[in-house]
């Protein structure tokens, strides 16, 4: 086979051993889940393991409070429902983002209303979430795309001047910061996800930061059945749910926040190898990195892809010819949450509340042009050697140098 020819049309690949694999499997984590089996208490509202996971996940993230539940989807839930965000209310939350964060809305039986993003980093646009704001208006949710935080400066003096609650999703944002400011120490909820892919992760679960003690008190009760701390334990004040975190998951997740700046430092590094050799590659353009960020997460390596400047194929068939070379890439969200069917045809019931916005018909351009043109590596591809890095870049000039025979 031809080094030269594409993997695609049969020719040797770049790449052909794995990346590192993801969830990391170490010897300390096997070792902490085995030592909660054999102890016998493998979930408990105030089980040792979740009681120091949260103490010290607050103590990394520079927040008074943290609390471990099930998972991201359903922290976000309970941050809006501590807040009193309910039916008749709406929360702004950005179109290009996963699904969750708008379906956390519809979970509490408020309306999302959804705005454009920044065509630089992806993340929500303060001047839309400004124009978005009426009298329903009960929280702003800023998603910290790709572990990049959104701009919290902006966004943090529209909340101070407005008095509407801040959410920060910080679902893809572990251990990231704005200016010096740790992500989720900002707003009056921070919501992490640790779902399969995240960047820590127990296969599920999820952690609420937050620097009030009243408001955390009362997502202490949403999340443990509506129970108040002291009174008897048949006693259900709030309408809460059974959404604690176990303590195998604990386990998983305190021996992955003991490696958490080790593998933060080097996606860094890989970033800023990948940022300086696809810097020559016209049609291949990173997302921006705001300079006021104090540091980038990495959960994603976002980058746009312009067929025409690269003079290669259309985006898919680009990422079938890099993921044939070895190296894996994707093309993330494929529209904006208002052009999803759940929005667009209504598949919710928010009972007599008239919605403000026509999510079918309505046009936000800059994320419908990520939507088109993103194309990601994950975070995992970060971890290896540089040289592992430059496999990717690799594979990218073979395919633009071969790419006429796709077109």
């Amino acid at each position: 086979m031809n080094a030269d020819t594409l993997a695609l049309r049969g020719g040797t690949p770049v790449r052909q051993r794995p990346y590192p694999s993801w969830p990391p499997v170490t010897e300390s984590a096997a070792r902490a889940v085995v030592e909660a089996l054999a102890e016998g208490v493998w979930s408990d509202v105030a089980g040792p393991r979740k009681l120091r996971f949260e103490a010290e996940f607050a103590a990394a993230h520079g927040a008074r409070n943290a609390l471990a539940v099930s998972n991201g989807t359903v922290s976000l839930q309970i941050a809006l429902a501590a807040l009193g965000v309910r039916s008749g209310t709406e929360a702004i939350v950005p179109a290009y983002t996963f699904l969750a964060t708008a379906t956390a809305v519809l979970a509490v039986n408020a309306t999302p209303i959804f705005v454009d993003v920044l065509p630089t980093t992806g993340n929500i646009d303060p001047a839309a979430v400004e124009a978005a704001i009426t009298s329903r208006t009960a929280a702003i949710i800023p998603v910290h795309f790709a572990g990049q935080p959104a701009d919290l400066d902006a966004l943090r003096g529209i909340s101070e001047r407005t008095g509407i609650p801040l959410v920060e999703d910080a679902a893809q944002a572990h251990g990231a910061r704005w200016r010096e400011a740790p992500v989720g120490s900002i707003g009056s909820f921070g919501s992490f996800s640790f779902q399969a892919s995240k960047n820590m992760t127990a296969g599920e679960g999820g952690v609420l930061t937050s620097q009030d003690e009243e408001l955390a008190e009362r997502a202490w009760s949403l999340h443990h059945c509506g129970r108040i701390r002291g009174l008897p334990w048949y006693h259900h004040e709030l309408n809460g749910g059974n959404h604690r975190m176990t303590e195998l998951q604990a386990a998983i997740l305190l021996d992955q926040l003991a490696s958490l700046e080790e593998l933060m430092a080097r996606r860094s590094r890989s970033a800023a190898v990948l940022d300086a050799a696809l810097a020559a590659i016209p049609g291949i353009e990173p997302l921006g990195t705001d300079p006021r960020v104090g540091r980038h997460a990495y959960h994603i390596y976002g980058m746009r892809y312009d067929a025409e400047r690269f003079g290669g194929p259309d985006r898919a068939t680009f990422m079938e010819a890099v993921r044939a070379e070895g190296v894996p890439i994707s093309g993330g969200y494929i529209s904006p949450l208002n052009r999803q069917p759940v929005f667009a045809e209504h598949h919710f019931d928010l009972g007599a509340v008239e919605l403000s916005q026509d999510y079918a018909a309505l046009r936000l351009p800059e994320s419908e042009r990520l939507c088109e043109e993103m194309v990601m590596f994950p975070q995992y591809l970060l971890l290896g050697e540089e040289s592992d890095v430059l496999d990717a870049v690799e594979a990218i000039v073979k395919v633009r140098d071969r790419g006429a025979e796709l077109r």
